[in-house]
């Protein structure tokens, strides 16, 4: 390990220091008695790495089995179809990442990062294993019906997601749930391609247009089911159902007193959000039964929160609500289903507990036993049928379907350079009087702090010297608040202070890595709730990680960072960019959160006016990459997102024509220059194609150029114009009104 760095003090040495002869301080070489190293430092840099300590380190195969892993390579590889892929299957998240991103002009499809890569084979491998869940335990245990669930679209009602659901789950009867008007119009559109057996459950508040509508899907023929969340919602139904002249099908929301006690369990117990208390069931089944509907009856819901984190806590909430289940059966209702509502978990850190809301300690095989043995012994107790098992198990479907890829553009060194900016930083233009000058400057008790911690370095005494050097800095800045101090002494005990730190081991070297994302955005979750999600690179991991890091995003909020992760870690281990500045060198550096697939694109907003990201959609296939990219979407451009605010892009644009047309006339009158037009053209067009950028950084000339519609090779345009003169005024702005119309 380096020693202190050699400043160049240019004073009289002090008795009792170790100076060299010409008054430095200690030369470089072996830290003075022999400092011990960060985490065994240089040594551990050059002891072999593997992608499978890597894995260990990530916990990849903890949360990620079994569709994640890391290849031979070095990089993150998807198991499209979980344990059942073989090796010709898997696909390399860097070649989704590379064919997306590169430019089309080298047969990529020139997409922008952030990217979110959307998995359909996952999807279906999840649906199709919660299906052979249940129908296992419904074997197992001697069950006398079925289970057929359904989607919450709530979760991420992107139309591939949930056509995928529909598609995928046909053949298990598998249907949707809806919680809002638009979510009910999507669902209804979508199940005219599914089971006609398929429940479409439709929950949340309603008003007399939502249960119309879902009046007019039952005339359709769709198996739709109005689940009643408030008593007076019975009164809208039977109106809206005799103005139809629709017999309805009506579903309870019971309020169980079982309670979830973590944080995703706010909504249930006595006092939760939704649904009937026992009072009111009975209400509502007598008023069916003096409307002669209570035939109508036939499902009851429940919900005791999300992320359910142990099979006792669900075992004792479905016997609770079987039993009012088996009541309502003997009380005349035509009861047939049972909806055990969501709750079914993911481990997104890989610990199995219980005893977090960023685990469970079960899987789906555990689950359905569960729900499936405690229905069972209800209803055999009371003589009643067993009813269709119905679950709204969003999160656990879609969770491990989609990736967000996003890049690292740059990141800061620990700790500061010491002497930098005084004439001993890399490539100063001035050499300066040197870092020790400027300490030796210091006040009396300063310096003294100084020559004692130099004197502890000396003695190897590692631990007085961080405590000299702690004392020394808050000193300077407290002279330097007061104006006694000037900035160029301040910089050099803070530079001296972190070369301390670095070089005892007294503080970890934490590195911000500034990425291209916004966290509101693309995992609002963080930010509102502290949830954690498994963050990786998605290559390199062949290579031991040197550094760890924090990630601030591209936002000017100080909350734009995401400072905790799985494991209990306040930083990740990540790898050296080299000079700080992703591509500088040509290489880039990719990261990838996992299990991010429900609730964060449904979520995240428009903070800063960051958009939505790029998405492509990847299926296995047999080609050479084992992948095929079936959609391309590119995110939202700075129009769009202006223009979900209420801005109108095209008068912005012909505001901004204008002024500029203003503003080259003005100056060319006054310099008698007769190019004013072709200048004014060639900012128009640069406005223009600006519009229709995504708002996130554009990384690498290639990949500006690319985006700004020129790839930087001979397009006829004129030498050193950077391809901008090459488009003519009418053509910028067709381009641009053509972006804006479609």
């Amino acid at each position: 390990m380096p020693a202190l760095a050699c400043v160049d003090a240019a004073v009289p040495p002090h008795p009792g220091y170790a100076f060299a002869l010409d008054g430095s301080l200690p030369a470089p070489g072996p830290f003075p008695g022999g400092a011990p190293t960060l985490g065994d430092g240089d040594a551990r840099r050059v002891l072999p790495w593997s992608p499978d300590l890597s894995a260990a380190l990530y916990k990849i195969d903890a949360w990620g089995a079994p569709y994640f892993a890391v290849n031979s390579a070095g990089n993150i590889a998807v198991r499209p179809h979980g344990s059942a892929t073989l090796p010709h299957q898997e696909i390399e998240l860097m070649k989704v990442v590379k064919k997306a991103s590169d430019l089309k002009s080298a047969g990529g499809l020139g997409l922008q990062l952030p990217l979110i890569v959307r998995l359909p084979d996952v999807l279906k491998n999840r649906l199709e294993s919660l299906q052979s869940a249940f129908d296992f335990a419904v074997a197992a245990n001697g069950y006398a019906s079925h289970y057929q669930g359904v989607y919450p679209v709530k979760c991420n009602q992107d139309r591939c997601v949930v056509e995928d659901v529909v598609q995928f789950g046909a053949p298990f009867r598998f249907g949707l749930e809806a919680g809002s008007k638009p979510e009910l119009l999507l669902a209804m559109s979508c199940l005219l391609r599914g089971s006609p057996e398929a429940l479409l459950v439709c929950n949340g508040y309603k008003d007399e247009e939502y249960v119309s509508l879902a009046l007019m899907a039952r005339a359709m023929d769709l198996n739709t089911v109005i689940v009643l969340e408030q008593e007076e919602e019975l009164d809208v139904v039977v109106d809206a159902a005799r103005r139809l002249g629709v017999r309805p099908v009506v579903g309870l929301r019971a309020k169980l007193r079982t309670k979830h006690s973590g944080h995703f369990g706010a909504t249930s117990g006595e006092k939760g959000k939704f649904g009937l208390t026992t009072t009111q069931i009975l209400s509502v089944a007598a008023k069916l039964r003096r409307l002669q509907m209570l035939d109508c009856l036939q499902l009851l819901h429940f919900h005791i929160g999300s992320q359910i984190p142990s099979t006792a806590l669900l075992a004792d909430g479905v016997n609770e609500a079987a039993q009012i289940y088996c009541e309502l059966a003997r009380f005349g209702a035509a009861m047939r289903v049972i909806d055990v509502g969501g709750g079914l978990g993911i481990d997104y850190d890989g610990s199995r507990s219980s005893g977090s809301d960023m685990s469970v300690g079960y899987g789906l095989e555990e689950y359905a036993d569960a729900v499936v043995r405690a229905v069972r012994r209800a209803c055999d107790q009371k003589g009643v049928r067993h009813p269709v098992l119905c679950s709204e198990s969003g999160r656990a479907l879609v969770s491990h379907h989609s990736v967000l890829v996003f890049e690292a553009v740059s990141a800061t060194s620990p700790f500061a350079a010491a002497g930098a900016g005084l004439g001993l930083g890399s490539g100063s233009d001035d050499p300066g009087p040197g870092l020790g000058y400027y300490l030796e400057e210091l006040a009396d008790e300063a310096r003294a702090d100084y020559r004692n911690l130099m004197a502890a370095a000396v003695r190897g005494e590692y631990e007085t010297c961080w405590i000299y050097a702690e004392q020394l800095k808050r000193r300077c800045v407290e002279q330097f608040k007061e104006g006694a101090l000037g900035l160029e002494h301040l910089a050099a005990v803070d530079g001296l202070c972190d070369l301390v730190a670095r070089e005892t081991g007294a503080a970890e070297p934490v590195r911000t890595f500034h990425v291209n994302l916004s966290l509101f955005t693309s995992m609002p979750d963080v930010w509102a709730i502290g949830q954690l999600f498994p963050i990786v690179p998605i290559h390199r991991l062949d290579q031991r990680p040197g550094v760890n890091g924090v990630l601030s995003d591209l936002t000017c909020d100080s909350d734009g960072k995401v400072d905790r992760f799985i494991g209990g870690r306040s930083s990740l281990p990540l790898h050296d960019m080299g000079g700080g500045i992703s591509g500088a060198n040509g290489e880039r550096y990719y990261l990838g959160m996992f299990l991010g697939g429900a609730y964060q694109e449904a979520l995240g907003g428009s903070h800063n006016l960051f958009g939505g990201p790029s998405v492509v959609r990847v299926s296995q296939s047999d080609g050479p990459h084992c992948f095929a990219v079936t959609r391309a979407v590119p995110g939202s451009s700075c129009a769009d997102v202006l223009r979900a605010m209420q801005h109108e892009p095209e008068l912005m644009f012909q505001a901004l024509k204008s002024r500029a047309y203003e503003y080259y006339a003005h100056h060319a009158a006054a310099k008698d220059d007769d190019d004013s037009d072709a200048a004014a053209a060639a900012v128009t067009c640069a406005i223009a194609r600006a519009f229709r950028l995504m708002p996130y950084l554009v990384c690498g000339r290639s990949a500006a150029a690319d985006a700004m519609g020129r790839d930087g090779s001979d397009d006829g345009g004129e030498e050193g114009s950077g391809g901008v003169l090459a488009y003519g005024d009418e053509d910028g702005e067709w381009d641009f009104m053509r972006c804006l119309s479609v």
